[in-house]
């Protein structure tokens, strides 16, 4: 990459050169091949190109700091002009479908330019925040209040990495987003809670949308306890829009 870091991804090639790509981003601590269930959907069923980043800072990647999504949206970028290259050059028609840390970083990217090539977003119980899913999880694990702790560090992540935890802010992308957007969510997360996709789901103000609620999935469980249908509502509106 441009830093001069070593960033590393899994593909595969779809049913023909200048077939549409799948951009697929992993959750928090995870790897490449935790997308594998999800490029099964767009590779074995759809005939897609597949691109899997290991994020930054995680799996093969080098990195020092997790972006939770917010830095996270240039590599991801940066990985688009890659998929581009490999895939159909000008012609690429590409989805960005993630999960969890994933997701956040896809409604990110979707307020960013992105070209032509991006045609869709799918995104999987993503958080509204980082601020928000940060506090929640403080006060879940550990009972402690916002202040001062979450200020603190705040502060401290932009005076070394550049950015706030309000400022990654998947809301304030998606009210810039324009392009078609799936969004999914489990009726039992509790992790990034379930009552964060009406928000992300109001703050999408142009460009079509969908929602899918699964019934009774825990975080990032959609597919695992749903893959019927998880696989039908994503293969109709992937269709529908490219």
């Amino acid at each position: 990459f441009p830093d001069g870091s070593r960033q590393c991804a899994i593909f595969l090639r779809g049913t023909a050169p200048t077939a549409p790509t799948a951009l697929l981003l992993h959750g928090y601590r995870d790897r490449a091949e935790s997308m594998l269930h999800i490029a099964w959907i767009y590779n074995h069923e759809m005939g897609f190109n597949v691109l899997i980043p290991h994020l930054r800072a995680h799996g093969e990647s080098d990195g020092d700091c997790i972006g939770m999504g917010w830095n996270d949206r240039l590599d991801a970028m940066r990985w688009m002009d890659v998929a581009s290259h490999m895939f159909g050059g000008d012609s690429c028609r590409m989805v960005v479908h993630g999960i969890s840390m994933g997701a956040a970083t896809a409604m990110c990217l979707s307020g960013e330019d992105c070209g032509p090539a991006l045609k869709c977003v799918v995104e999987d119980c993503g958080f509204t925040s980082v601020w928000d899913e940060f506090a929640g999880e403080l006060h879940n694990q550990f009972h402690l209040p916002e202040f001062p702790l979450m200020h603190a560090t705040s502060a401290l992540c932009r005076l070394r990495y550049g950015w706030s935890f309000g400022e990654a802010s998947a809301l304030r992308q998606l009210e810039k987003s324009t392009v078609p957007m799936l969004f999914i969510h489990g009726s039992a997360d509790t992790f990034v809670p379930t009552a964060m996709l009406p928000r992300l789901y109001a703050a999408k103000v142009r460009g079509y949308k969908e929602q899918y609620v699964a019934p009774g999935s825990e975080h990032a469980r959609s597919f695992t306890d749903h893959p019927q249908e998880y696989t039908a509502r994503v293969r109709a509106f992937v269709n529908r829009v490219i």
